[in-house]
């Protein structure tokens, strides 16, 4: 059974930072790409970062390039996203997903297995 579990979420001030955790299980982590997604009260979900478990290749949305930096232990089959200088906007619920296949992508409908999601809230 796929499974896979985020953590690490909180409540920071504006400027803060915080690392996501998503701990997959149930699949063979080399053959699948995990993204990071976003969903905001009243918004539609957004890709945030994708990591591709093959090649360690990555993208990131334009609204957190430079402040998120995501990574990949494929040992521990964990997918970080370390997440910097922190802004109100970035408050949403933030889900990881898997996506099997070795190239990366942001769009969430392409993505087969998906986390129960983590609250991020920053505060201004």
């Amino acid at each position: 059974e796929v499974q896979l579990v985020e953590s690490g979420g909180g409540l920071v001030q504006a400027g803060g930072s915080l690392r996501l955790s998503c701990a997959a299980s149930g699949f063979t982590f080399d053959d699948y790409a995990i993204g990071w997604f976003r969903q905001a009260p009243g918004k539609e979900r957004e890709g945030v970062s994708c990591i591709s478990g093959s090649d360690g290749s990555r993208v990131y949305a334009d609204s957190v390039k430079g402040r998120f930096t995501i990574s990949g232990d494929n040992a521990k089959s964990t997918v970080y996203l370390q997440m910097n200088s922190l802004k109100p906007e970035d408050t949403a619920v933030y889900f990881c997903a898997a996506q099997p296949g070795w190239g990366t992508s942001l769009v969430d409908y392409e993505y087969d297995y998906w986390g129960q999601g983590t609250q991020v809230t920053v505060s201004s």
